[in-house]
Order: C-alpha cells, then structure tokens, then sequence
C-alpha cells in the first residue's frame, strides 16, 4: 500500500467531516450505520480491485454491457443513418448518445415487467434494512436508485406522506448519489475507447454509492424520530404494465422524456454557465469563472480521495462543473483528459469514473424535489427544507465511493484498470477549464 492509498482511506473520513459539521444534530450519530456502509463499500471494493474471481464476473459484465451498447446502436441507425456514425461525422450526442438513454429505459420496463429487476432490488433493500438498521421504505428507494433514477419514487408512494424529514433526505441523497442504468450507457460511450473496462466500474461505482448515501444522508439529517416501516421490509408494487409490449412502450416513452430532460438541462445550464463566466470574466479582468471557483473548493476534497497532486486541479475542476453542468459534460471531459494526456497518473482516471458517477448537480436537485413533491404535496416544506442538505449529502457520498476505489488502487493489480494508450497532443481542449491549485 503507497501512501496515496493510506490518503484515500483518511479521505474515506474526511468526506464524512462536512456532513457532520452540517448536522442538524450532532450529538446523534448511527454508528451501526456508518460502520456497517463502510464495510459494504469496502467488501466490495475489494471483490472489484483484489479478488480474481469476482474481477472475472465484473469483466463479463463489462462485456455484456458493450454488447448491449452494440445492439441498441442498431435503432439509431436506422433512424439517423450516418449521423449515428462517430466514425463518418464524429462525434453528435444527440443522434449517437441520448438514443442509448431510450433503448436502456424500454430495457429496464421489460425486465421489471419480468420481475427480473424487483427481484434484486429487493435483496439490496433487506441487507440495507438488517444490517443498517434503517427504515424499509428508504431502503427499498435506495436500492431502486442503483438500477432508476426519479421514478424509484413511485415505489414507495403510499409512505411517503408519512415519512421523516430524515428519511426524507435519505431518498433525496440516494437519488442524487447513484445513477439510472438508462443514462449509464452514455458514460461508457464517452469512455470506452479510452477506458475500455469502464462499463464495470460504473457497475460497481453506483452499487458502491447506495451505503455512501445511507450514511451521509444520515450524518447531515441524522433520525430523530420514528419512521413507521423502520427495521420492516418493504414490498415493491407490481408493474401496471398490462403486458410485456406495453413494458418496452412506457418504458421506450419515459426515456424519450428523460432525453428531453437531458436536453433542456444542457442547454439551459450550459448557456446560464456561460453567462456566469462572462460577468465573472467582467470582474476579474477575464481572469476567474464559475468553475475555477468551484475547482478552488474541490481541490482539498480531491486530495483527500488520493488524487495524485499533479491532477488535484483538473479532478476539481471535474467535480465543480458535475455540480453546475450534471455529470454528461464532466465525463466528456474526463474522456478527454485521458485521451489527451492531461491526467499524469491512471489513478486519476479510475478515482474519478468513481466520484462522477451520481446525479449530484443543483439541477437533479430541482428534479428530485420536484418529483417528490408532486407525489407528497402536503409534505411540500419538510421535503424542500432537506434539499440542499441532501445534494451536498450526495455530493460527498460520490466523493466517499472515489476514495473507496483510491483505497484499492493498484495500477498493475487487476485487469479492470486497463486504460488505452493516451493520444500525444500539446493542447488541451478548451472545453475544460483549467483550474489552478490553491495558494
């Protein structure tokens, strides 16, 4: 073990520092929890980085979901022709990304029509419910988020208007802290050619980051009251789909919607961030933006995953533009630094595929809330009050599963590490913003 996996275990505890000293209650702290998430994140971290046979099962995953990648590229170009193509027209995302979004969600209705998808959601929400000791309502929305993204909520509807401000902040966290296989398969484009084992990393990034959620949240809104399912488990509702070609419709429909969704974030946020750089540009002489700033912030979280020193600036940057831009553009660019050679050390790679996999930006915010709301609109202040705690709850939950993956680094210990040769090139592309280190 080198010293840059010693940091990254004393990162594990300095990710869960900000949490506490936001507590609402400091004097409560669920150490049953905290040990026990601990413990999953770091049994798993080794069957993903240590074990052989468990890195031969993570590699066929891999595998399968490059083959399913293969198969879902077959509508799009049908649909788009060359422009699905990145090999005739470059790279699109609209016609050669945001179209794997809408084959995975009709994915994901057929295989909860089967029960296939309840059926494991289920055994991660009674471990999470034994073990941790939390209510079986969160669990079971923890559980759902590591496969869904906003509509794990529906799995729970008849509680949530009796729900706790704590639990509350749980769902939120663990909303925001894990991302949707539907929107997963755009991160392993963006990396594949350079990373050619990413897709089994996500894997274990997001199942990782269901405990890192479970405590975090639990630091920031610890549990003062009494949860009405806690220590009972929860059942799913059947699917409403009337068959199995009404599975692949509604699920082929939700992902049209989230495509849009993805879209108008992108354009709005993108455009309102260029905005933000320019006033701020106006200010300081053209010399600060948004994203400087915030690298500024990220930069002493980023050495405290194990981030190798010579890359802690671009990895801030990384996470302040995930934060304001949503994960899309921080993994397009991460691809890029790889591809380019802006990253001195592989560690860097694997740590940040980790610490951008979640849905933790001020715009899923908005979304969660809102969903949540819609669903429990009595409960409308308790569930907004707890927002912003539980996007910086996510926040630190994904930076807590990147030091989980630093605490096992080795670069020559496992064949999940393999990283394609980076491309020789003297400048970097100014899609991202070069943020220096503090002073």
């Amino acid at each position: 073990m080198d010293r840059y996996n010693i940091i990254s275990v004393l990162g594990l505890f300095l990710c869960m520092l900000p949490a506490w000293a936001c507590s609402t209650n400091h004097r409560r702290l669920n150490l049953r929890l905290i040990s026990w998430g601990l413990a999953l994140q770091l049994i798993l971290g080794a069957l993903i980085f240590m074990v052989p046979a468990s890195q031969n099962v993570f590699m066929r995953m891999n595998d399968w979901i490059l083959k399913l990648l293969e198969t879902a590229q077959a509508g799009q170009k049908f649909v788009f022709g060359s422009l699905a193509d990145s090999k005739v027209v470059g790279f699109v995302l609209f016609t050669q990304a945001f179209p794997i979004v809408i084959f995975f969600s009709a994915l994901m209705g057929l295989l909860y029509f089967w029960r296939v998808m309840p059926l494991i959601i289920c055994g991660f929400a009674r471990l999470f419910t034994r073990l941790m000791r939390v209510s079986g309502a969160e669990s079971l929305c923890t559980a759902s988020n590591i496969f869904v993204g906003i509509e794990s909520v529906t799995a729970i509807r008849p509680y949530l208007p009796r729900m706790t401000r704590s639990e509350y902040c749980t769902i939120l966290t663990a909303g925001m802290a894990t991302v949707a296989s539907s929107t997963m398969g755009i991160y392993v484009l963006f990396l594949v050619d350079t990373f050619p084992t990413i897709a089994g990393h996500l894997i274990a990034a997001s199942i990782m980051s269901a405990p890192a959620a479970l405590i975090m949240s639990k630091l920031v809104v610890p549990e003062e009251e009494q949860p009405v399912t806690l220590g009972l488990h929860v059942h799913m509702e059947p699917p409403e789909d009337a068959s199995w070609i009404d599975a692949i419709v509604s699920g082929a429909m939700a992902g049209l919607k989230l495509v849009g969704g993805i879209v108008a974030l992108l354009v709005a946020f993108l455009g309102l961030l260029a905005l933000a750089d320019l006033l701020i540009g106006a200010l300081t002489g053209g010399h600060g933006s948004l994203t400087t700033i915030l690298g500024y912030v990220f930069y002493p979280l980023a050495l405290a995953m194990g981030i190798p020193t010579s890359d802690a600036p671009f990895a801030a940057n990384l996470l302040g533009q995930r934060l304001i831009m949503t994960e899309v553009p921080a993994y397009q660019n991460l691809a890029l630094g790889i591809r380019t050679g802006q990253m001195t050390d592989p560690r860097t790679a694997v740590i940040m595929a980790y610490a951008l996999c979640g849905f933790a930006h001020i715009a899923s915010l908005a979304i969660f809330v809102g969903g949540i709301v819609s669903l429990a609109p009595e409960r409308r202040k308790d569930i907004v009050a707890v927002g912003p705690r539980a996007l910086l709850a996510a926040t630190l939950a994904c930076l807590m599963t990147g030091a989980v993956a630093g605490v096992f680094f080795h670069e020559s210990g496992t064949p999940l590490l393999k990283l394609a040769p980076a491309a020789q090139t003297s400048q970097p592309s100014s899609a991202i913003s070069q943020a220096q280190p503090p002073p």
